[in-house]
């Protein structure tokens, strides 16, 4: 088999992996030598200054010694197999680099032979392109379940970020559907490569003299639908990786059945899409919002609003807190309301201090008003707007319906008032 058929086989397997980003790499090229690390980001997605840039995105084989019966590379599953040494590797990255098709290389593997067989590879490879080739390009590594630490702590030395994919959220539908995996053979790499970052970066900034050790840090993935598991286990688990592996960004894939396994469910309508997308918007709230997991669900609701964004069911459960005067709230409350995010928060709390902040003013600094109308207060807000209940307002947020053109709101008159302003 040629490397064209090799990459045809391998890029493709590679599709279902989508726990990479390159946000927070530091890496300057070395003197004379190709890429730079700061530049680069992740194929046909956003870098953290707003381009969209691409990467070699491949494993570097597909031939597993496991059976993991969610896995498209399981096996007893019956696909063409195909495996690059480390030289192609080396060679694609390199000759596609200089035909400016990337900017960085995505490397994984089905486990050959061994993990720590598998890990040596990928580390050889990243291990090559910067101390022989002086690639200075953005270069994420998988981390193997049950490699050496050794080798682990010299894939962070040349890596710019590495990830182990947690997969399943519970432990024990993790070992039903991947016999050969535990959640404690994923979380030891985790800890071992935090451990280290820690340590490499306990003399404050970076020196010249002091190695990088995954300057981008680390990420994961797990698979949602596939065992039964709530949004509340979900989003715990997401919090603990935040919490004590500072995980820089943790993944959701929405099950798609790719195998006709007896031990999967049977998936007779579309795939949980919608639902990935509302973890998603929940792992934003947590990381950027301030908002703790357990306030987004909980034992009364372990499970994401799939009608509304969680910000916006948050709300709407404390009616308590609404409607915010944004002439006086503090700034970790305007960014509750739903329709201002962190650059429109900002704005507020910095342009009030000058003058009174007007409706027109708010749509100029980025505010969804069309959401945020039935959560603020100022000097523009109509009547009937300081008058409705939750029960109303959902509805209108559901249908996206603007709320002059209902014929109800005559009525409110009548209501007793649970979104009152002060």
């Amino acid at each position: 088999m040629d490397v064209r058929e090799k990459l045809n086989i391998l890029a493709d397997a590679a599709k279902y992996d989508v726990s990479c980003s390159s946000s927070g790499s530091n890496r300057n090229t070395p003197k004379g030598g190709l890429g730079n690390g700061c530049k680069s980001g992740i194929c046909h997605t956003w870098a953290a200054d707003g381009r969209c840039i691409s990467l070699l995105k491949v494993l570097m084989s597909n031939a597993c010694k496991y059976d993991c019966a969610y896995c498209v590379n399981r096996r007893s599953n019956d696909i063409p197999r195909a495996t690059f040494t480390p030289n192609e590797i080396i060679n694609l990255t390199l000759e596609f680099y200089r035909r400016n098709y990337i900017e960085g290389l995505f490397l994984s593997s089905a486990v050959i032979v061994s993990p720590d067989h598998t890990m040596e590879l990928l580390v050889k490879v990243a291990k090559e392109l910067r101390t022989v080739h002086k690639f200075g390009g953005y270069i994420h590594l998988k981390s193997i379940p049950g490699a050496s630490e050794e080798l682990l702590h010299e894939a962070g030395l040349y890596a710019d970020r590495s990830s182990v994919n947690i997969e399943i959220p519970t432990d024990k539908a993790l070992q039903y559907l991947a016999p050969e995996k535990n959640h404690a053979s994923v979380f030891r790499p985790m800890n071992y490569l935090a451990e280290r970052k820690i340590e490499y970066n306990a003399g404050g900034s970076f020196s010249r003299y002091r190695p990088k050790f995954l300057p981008a840090g680390q990420s994961t993935q797990m698979i949602v639908g596939v065992a039964g598991e709530t949004d509340l286990q979900i989003l715990t688990l997401s919090n603990g990786f935040y919490r004590q592996q500072q995980m820089k960004r943790v993944y959701f894939s929405g099950y798609v059945p790719i195998n006709a396994d007896k031990r999967l469910p049977v998936i007779t309508t579309k795939p949980p899409l919608v639902r990935e997308h509302r973890l998603y918007q929940a792992d934003w709230l947590m990381r950027f919002y301030k908002f703790n997991y357990n306030e987004i669900v909980d034992a009364a609701h372990p499970n994401l609003d799939l009608e509304l964004d969680p910000k916006i069911s948050w709300a709407l459960r404390h009616p308590e807190f609404f409607p915010v005067d944004i002439q006086t709230a503090d700034y970790e409350m305007l960014l509750r309301v739903p329709g201002i995010g962190v650059k429109s928060a900002n704005l507020i709390a910095s342009g009030r201090r000058f003058c009174k902040i007007r409706l027109e003013q708010l749509k100029k600094m980025g505010v969804v008003m069309k959401r945020a109308q039935y959560f603020i207060y100022h000097p523009d807000t109509p009547a009937s707007l300081r008058r409705l209940y939750p029960e109303m307002v959902r509805p209108l947020l559901v249908a996206q319906t603007k709320p002059q053109q209902l014929n109800f709101l005559d009525a409110l008159d009548s209501k007793p008032a649970l979104l009152t302003a002060s």
